[in-house]
């Protein structure tokens, strides 16, 4: 664990980190965290990560995206990820939930840039003073989202559980 948290936050070049599938950057990342540069190795840990089995969503997430969307709040997930993103939402039977799916590596831009929140605000129709962006990362979603005017609630501060999130969007943004 501790060898791909060095990997995952070590600096990257000035490019995308998750361009198409992702996988120069991933290959990185796996060498760093495993001490294992072997191609075969790589491979077979790459495509389980592909798989909607191998990932699950967090207790109550479900509901509240359930919740959010059945009271018609537009939904969006803004992601550095790779190509494989759309596949694991559909395969975790969430991907119907959301208005738009926007990921860095088709769009060409990465969290904090403020590209990528725009377009997810134009997908959905949304401005940013009227929408409210959840995240983990203090830099990438909170900086990137203030950026633009764009509220962000960090996972674990500002936010501890996923019925809290459904409620204070729900007061927030009454129909």
């Amino acid at each position: 664990m501790e060898g791909f948290k060095r990997a995952f936050s070590a600096p990257w070049p000035k490019t995308l980190r998750y361009q198409g599938d992702g996988r120069p950057f991933w290959r990185i990342v796996v060498a760093e965290a495993t001490d294992c540069t072997n191609n075969d190795y790589f491979e077979e840990v790459y495509q389980y990560y592909a798989r909607g089995n191998a990932w699950r969503l967090p207790a109550g997430a479900y509901e509240m995206l359930h919740d959010l969307k059945n009271a018609g709040v537009k939904l969006a997930v803004v992601s550095n990820f790779d190509t494989r993103l759309r596949k694991l939402l559909k395969d975790l039977h969430v991907s119907d939930m959301f208005d738009a799916i926007v990921v860095s590596s088709e769009v060409g831009h990465e969290k904090p840039a403020p590209e990528i929140f725009k377009i997810a605000l134009d997908q959905i129709g949304v401005e940013a003073g009227k929408a409210v962006h959840v995240g983990d990362d203090e830099t990438a979603d909170k900086a990137g989202a203030n950026g633009i005017g764009l509220q962000c609630w960090l996972w674990g501060e500002d936010v501890k559980t996923f019925a809290e999130i459904r409620d204070r969007i729900l007061t927030r943004f009454p129909e």
